[in-house]
């Protein structure tokens, strides 16, 4: 076999990383935790505040790795948790695989990203059936509910919600009243507090995190969370490898 059919072989059997390292989590239902962060390129959405842009361009730097080779990479780290994010990783068509090898090969957390416009179903399949194998290792969702001001908000896929659970997030990124009452709506109308985790995070300087904390208040929805993102505040001028 040549060497362009070679390479050709691993394009197709290999996914594009942006950037891969070891951090705390900056957000999410494990803030603060160290974790392996994978993430990869290209993205379906163009958010308005999104602080990821750079991995969503088409030209994006990245190195082409096997589920195999990210295996190893987090199997080196022995961090508790695992952050597949992106971009958006539920477009990557080997994600299943990595997700497999990654429940198989370690004891983390897994944690998906993912930005709310991709149906999960085969993905909550999937984890219904390694989790009926008896598997160790965890997989969550941290969904992202895109608020108005995203300019995205049309583009969610409500079925998602129905697929979640305990292991599983919400997070609204809010930057205005209007984000807050579609947030409230989205909220009570799927339950979502008695069925997962459910995180309110404010968009920098759009919106007082104290307007937050007092409309959840005011509405009554005292079983949410409010977030801040902890390594803009450890790292407020770096934005890659954190």
């Amino acid at each position: 076999m040549s060497l362009e059919s070679k390479q050709g072989l691993r394009a197709v059997a290999a996914m594009p990383v942006a950037e891969r390292f070891v951090s705390v989590n900056g957000e999410g239902l494990h803030v603060g935790q160290f974790s392996t962060f994978v993430r990869f390129v290209g993205c379906n959405l163009a958010c308005s505040y999104c602080d990821t842009k750079w991995a969503c361009e088409a030209d994006c730097p990245s190195e082409q790795m096997t589920p195999q080779e990210i295996l190893a990479f987090v199997q080196e780290q022995a961090t508790p948790c695992v952050t597949l994010t992106g971009g958006e990783p539920t477009l990557q068509p080997l994600l299943p695989e990595l997700l497999r090898c990654l429940v198989d090969g370690t004891d983390c957390f897994v944690e998906l990203e993912t930005n709310g416009a991709v149906n999960l179903s085969s993905l909550a399949a999937l984890r219904s059936e390694l989790y009926a194998q008896g598997k160790k290792s965890r997989i969550g969702f941290t969904l992202d509910c895109k608020s108005p001001s995203s300019g995205m908000d049309g583009r969610m896929i409500a079925s998602n919600y129905e697929l979640l659970g305990p292991d599983d997030c919400v997070k609204f990124v809010v930057g205005s009243e209007e984000d807050l009452k579609a947030a409230r709506v989205v909220i009570e109308d799927w339950e979502l507090v008695d069925r997962c985790s459910v995180l309110l995070s404010p968009v920098a300087g759009e919106i007082d995190p104290a307007r937050i904390v007092a409309y959840l208040q005011e509405r009554g929805l005292l079983k949410a969370r409010v977030q801040l993102q902890l390594h803009k505040i450890i790292w407020p001028k770096q934005d890659r490898g954190v």
